[in-house]
């Protein structure tokens, strides 16, 4: 995958594209990979990089979702446990399966919890990946050595997903371009563009070089998430807004604070919400919040009373009470809910998905979540094929491999999720030994994946290195600032750009760097 390339097809396609998806997220990426499936000729545009927003902000689970099913939303819940199943089978580079272990303080917790996850075992089917059972007090100690024993009686373990969002944003621009699509990124959208009422395509700005663009299509996607509005006022300026972004928080501790293989899932929180403390790249993420927002943003942040939320429902189910200074690096994502009157809480907004379609033919696809983004992409181009008269071809993602694609990968080594592209990585070590150095000591990325993101990844700057090629940013904010001077320099040899860009680098991701750190 290569931005030059893509953008040659841009210049190349003088007649129209099939398809146009605005938005390179989870939603964005799953509808382009479904048109380019189908054989349609599909182009998709992202403003800054590849699951820049929510899609590399999310707290890595791949899951039906254990407080729908508390909420009675049956359907969604089957959806998601089906969903699940296919992606593991997609990705197995990137997707594992993951143990849960829900401590039980109460008498009837135990047999409360377990009944429900049996539910859910069900209903997952033959795509399931585990059964649920009750644990006893000392099986629960076993699994997480550091819940807080305090009149612990037992608790229930199950089985859900993990994975790393923004490396499957990748891998699925990736195969958007092995299918022949052509993904931008750093081209933001300045306009549509209208033939008697109806849309045929935008206009673009490449954010590089000021160049400006006109893409001619049969069917445009609005794909973009929080910002969905921002193109639906493009289409209709005196439109109603129908995003209410909600934001959730997540802080990184060290492994210490959860030392086993296991997961903690808290059903219930103060505000209602379920609260996870996850293992994840020799970390532990715990999360998440629901806070209202009136207006989105490309870099969110936490506010105080979220990550003091979190601490102190995360106290209460270790036996170390992580404090602030405990917090490696502190993250926020929103979610793009469907603004409903009927709900003015947003952790009351359904998760699922929604599609419109304007009067001009503007298809907007929004809400859901990661789990369910092959699905989106499927109902997206279903009815974007309708809208434009696309010759109906059936849907062929249910078993497309995602670029990567390798069954039996080795989790300790940090190159399994590159899958099948680690081998190349490799031979360019062999090459060049220098570039199996460390980025930073404390790391397990080497030189080489620089040169690999600048290359095959569409990694066009410092932050694109650290937050979503590699996970530096989000696993340990701090320490990525130290080594992005050598990132810089590494990016700057590949992308032949000079020492002034560099200096700007470094300085543009340090400042941004600070804003992951708790003072």
């Amino acid at each position: 995958m290569n931005r030059d390339t893509s953008l040659q097809q841009l210049d190349d396609r003088n007649g129209f594209w099939d398809v146009i998806v605005i938005g390179g997220g989870a939603t964005g990426l799953g509808a382009a990979v479904e048109a380019a499936s189908r054989g349609y000729r599909t182009v998709l545009v992202e403003q800054h990089d590849f699951a820049k927003g929510t899609s590399s902000r999310s707290t890595k689970l791949v899951h039906g979702g254990v407080r729908y099913l508390r909420q009675g939303d049956v359907s969604l819940v089957i959806e998601a446990l089906r969903e699940r199943g296919l992606l593991i089978r997609n990705a197995p580079h990137l997707v594992r399966d993951r143990a849960f272990v829900v401590p039980s303080y109460e008498w009837w917790e135990g047999p409360f919890y377990g009944v429900g996850m049996k539910v859910y075992d069900a209903l997952a089917g033959r795509l399931g990946i585990g059964k649920s059972q009750l644990l006893s007090r000392a099986e629960t100690l076993q699994r997480i050595p550091t819940v807080e024993p305090k009149a612990l009686r037992g608790g229930v373990i199950y089985y859900d997903g993990q994975f790393d969002d923004s490396r499957l944003a990748i891998n699925l621009a990736q195969t958007l371009a092995d299918l022949g699509g052509a993904p931008v990124n750093y081209m933001k959208v300045t306009g549509l563009v209208k033939t008697a009422g109806m849309i045929r395509g935008l206009r673009a700005l490449d954010v590089e070089d000021g160049r400006e663009y006109q893409v001619n299509g049969r069917v445009v996607i609005n794909a973009t998430g929080v910002f969905a509005d921002h193109i639906l006022k493009m289409d209709e300026p005196s439109g109603p807004n129908i995003i209410r972004p909600s934001q959730g928080v997540h802080l990184v501790l060290d492994k210490a604070f959860l030392p086993g293989d296991s997961a903690i899932m808290v059903p219930h929180t103060d505000d209602g919400r379920v609260l996870f403390a996850v293992p994840w790249h020799d970390r532990v993420i715990v999360g998440t919040t629901d806070t209202p927002l009136d207006e989105p943003a490309l870099e969110p942040r936490a506010l105080d009373g979220e990550v003091e939320f979190i601490l102190k429902h995360a106290g209460r189910y270790m036996d170390r009470d992580p404090k602030r200074s405990d917090v490696l690096s502190v993250f926020a994502g929103l979610r793009p809910l469907v603004t409903s009157d009927n709900h003015p809480h947003t952790a009351a907004i359904s998760r699922d998905h929604h599609l419109f379609v304007s009067r001009s033919g503007l298809v907007t696809i929004t809400g859901g979540k990661w789990t369910t983004y092959r699905k989106m992409g499927e109902d997206a181009i279903d009815q974007a094929a309708l809208v434009a008269g696309l010759e109906e071809r059936q849907s062929r993602t249910r078993s497309l491999r995602v670029h990567g694609w390798l069954k039996e990968v080795d989790r300790a080594d940090p190159l399994h999720v590159y899958g099948s592209d680690a081998k190349p990585i490799r031979d360019m070590i062999a090459v060049q030994p220098a570039l199996g150095e460390r980025l930073h000591a404390r790391w397990p990325w080497v030189k080489a994946v620089v040169r690999w993101a600048a290359r095959h990844e569409m990694a066009r700057t410092v932050e694109d290195v650290m937050a979503r090629r590699t996970r530096a940013l989000l696993l340990d904010a701090r320490t990525s600032i130290d080594a992005a001077p050598m990132v810089a320099e590494l990016l700057a040899t590949e992308l032949g750009r000079d020492a002034a860009w560099q200096q700007t680098q470094v300085r543009d991701y340090s400042a941004l760097a600070k804003g992951y750190l708790l003072t």
